[in-house]
């Protein structure tokens, strides 16, 4: 298998993946609904969006500050932990409480415990990713229904410029970047493109541009590349010099190299943002339903998917010609002009879809 080939799959990995968040989120709607998850008592209230931003600022800040003076366990706690609870959250809906402890469905708390413990013992890709989609599918359900349609596409919009900001301005989300690599915690869906990648055994390596790692390739003959594109925490694209040494050495030379990867990283935050959309639509709208067994759907949040997905397409064609890439304008933009397409296909106004 040549690495174009190796590659056009792991692409295709990753659409399944967005499509696991996506598709689960819509599946937990009305499980979290019933359950009285929404996380604000009016979720048509647009400060709600602007209280959200401020506790990504606040938790970058922490976590920057974590790195700087060498506390990284205290990140790698606070996630693993929230990924103990979003799981309970998802597995209580879902596991049948045939073993209860008080109130509490055991089997659920032990399937929760069961992630926390894969996490810390053997944080292998596999294990990353599929922690990843029920973190996802968990989160975007939760804040879709927290967030009315005009909250949510405020939070969307601000999101994409400050994530624009963080990557191709202040960079500061390079450092980050680098840190939770080494940490080997899903805030990154791992996408391996050689059956014997693992993410144990890689290091993420110090933080370069793909500029100057095209600089050093030059003199080392072009080896050694790898291509990562971190989400909405992690939203930049930097190069990861453990890969392959193996693959088509004519597909190097026409590609300078940029083709041959063991693994693609995406951020988990750029599949969870975009679908909180794709929730608000199928949770606040009435018009358009469409008639699918176990998830709530209709035009406008169907429309908001695919265009997420597009978008999703274009950042990874953009990405694998080796430049670096926020991915939250591309994906959350996709995600808007899918969803406003949707919405006017069902029959709504613009100023309805908005939300005023």
């Amino acid at each position: 298998m040549n690495d174009r080939t190796r590659i056009l799959g792991a692409v295709g990995v990753t659409v399944l993946l967005f499509l696991g968040v996506q598709l689960g989120a819509l599946a937990l709607i009305e499980p979290f609904y019933e359950s009285e998850r929404q996380a604000v008592e009016n979720p048509e209230d647009p400060t709600n969006s602007v209280v959200y931003f401020g506790i990504i600022l606040a938790a970058t800040a922490l976590m920057l500050a974590a790195f700087k003076f060498d506390q990284q366990w205290l990140i790698r706690a606070l996630i693993v932990g929230v990924s103990v609870m979003l799981s309970w959250f998802v597995f209580s809906e879902f596991v049948p409480p045939t073993v209860t402890v008080g109130s509490v469905n055991a089997l659920a708390a032990l399937a929760a415990a069961g992630v926390g413990a894969a996490l810390l013992l053997y944080p292998e890709w596999y294990v990353i990713d599929l922690t990843g989609m029920l973190m996802g599918a968990g989160a975007a359900a939760l804040f879709g229904i927290s967030f009315g349609l005009l909250p949510a596409l405020l939070l969307l919009t601000v999101l994409a410029v400050y994530d624009a900001i963080s990557v191709y301005g202040t960079e500061h989300m390079l450092d980050l970047a680098e840190g939770v690599m080494d940490l080997k915690i899903p805030v990154v869906l791992v996408i391996p493109t050689t059956l014997s990648y693992s993410y144990l055994e890689s290091g993420a390596g110090e933080p370069e541009t793909l500029e100057s790692l095209d600089d050093e390739a030059a003199s080392d003959g072009g080896d050694n590349r790898s291509l990562e594109a971190d989400g909405e925490m992690d939203p930049e694209l930097k190069p990861d010099p453990s890969v392959s040494e193996e693959g088509d050495e004519d597909a190097d030379q026409d590609d300078g190299g940029k083709l041959e990867r063991d693994a693609l990283f995406i951020g988990l935050g750029d599949a969870v943002i975009p679908t909180i959309l794709v929730v608000s639509a199928a949770f606040f709208l009435e018009v358009g339903t469409l008639g699918l067994p176990w998830i709530a759907l209709n035009l406008p949040a169907l429309g908001a998917l695919l265009g997420t997905i597009a978008g999703l397409l274009v950042l990874m064609y953009m990405v694998l010609k080796g430049r670096a890439h926020a991915g939250l304008p591309l994906l959350n933009g996709g995600a808007i002009g899918g969803y406003l397409l949707g919405a006017l296909a069902s029959g709504l106004s613009i100023a309805t879809a908005l939300g005023f």
